[in-house]
């Protein structure tokens, strides 16, 4: 597939606790405890859901002392925005009648 490159982002994306994540850490870098106290899931849940986040390129982490803090990384989401992007383009320059018109709600 041309594009599987970008399957690990959306697929990271697309769980509504990693969405979580992401805005909690919109504010800067957070500790893992941090993060745990913030939302209502264990911490092994949630080690794995900034793992997940962190191998697909849109977090960071380091260690510093006993904790391992996070922060975002948006350079990993600019291969699936580049890739949106030129899909949204077409869209705006597409003839009519195509899969983009199809795709568009009705107008009243």
């Amino acid at each position: 597939m041309f594009n599987e490159h970008l399957c690990p982002v959306f697929r990271a994306l697309a769980d509504p606790r990693r969405l979580w994540y992401i805005e909690g850490l919109c504010d800067g870098e957070a500790a893992l405890r941090e993060l745990a106290e913030i939302f209502p899931l264990s911490q092994p849940t949630v080690i794995h859901h900034l793992k997940v986040l962190e191998e697909c390129g849109l977090l960071l982490s380091r260690k510093e002392g006993r904790q391992r803090l996070y922060s975002l990384q948006p350079s990993g989401l600019r291969p699936a925005h580049d890739w949106m992007e030129r899909i949204v383009y077409r869209g705006d320059v597409a003839p009519a009648g195509s899969l983009v018109d199809l795709l568009e709600p009705p107008r009243s």
